[in-house]
């Protein structure tokens, strides 16, 4: 297996990975008093657009150059990094 299609399984593996903790923090807001409920439900949903941009990007990968490759895992790194912080974010709030 080439590195680019290691790398395209490994970030659909954390997809899926992020897809269960978001899912997680839906069901704790849940629990929320209504004005945190509020705050961690925006804070999801912000969450979800940025994890679906990611998903964007790893759609966006194709069999490229060296060059095009650089650029377009340098983009989707860049993405992944905002979503993991995001959701370490979120997690702390909403514990």
């Amino acid at each position: 297996m080439d590195k680019q299609t290691e790398y395209v399984e490994r970030l659909s593996a954390q997809m899926v990975e992020w897809d269960a903790q978001i899912d997680q923090l839906k069901y704790k807001a849940e629990s929320a008093s209504s004005e945190s409920k509020s705050e961690y439900t925006n804070e999801i949903t912000a969450l979800q657009l940025k994890r679906d941009e990611a998903a964007q990007k790893l759609q966006g990968i194709a069999p490229t150059s060296d060059d095009e490759w650089k650029d377009i895992k340098t983009g989707s790194e860049n993405v992944m990094g905002e979503v993991r912080t995001m959701i370490s974010d979120t997690i702390t709030k909403i514990k």
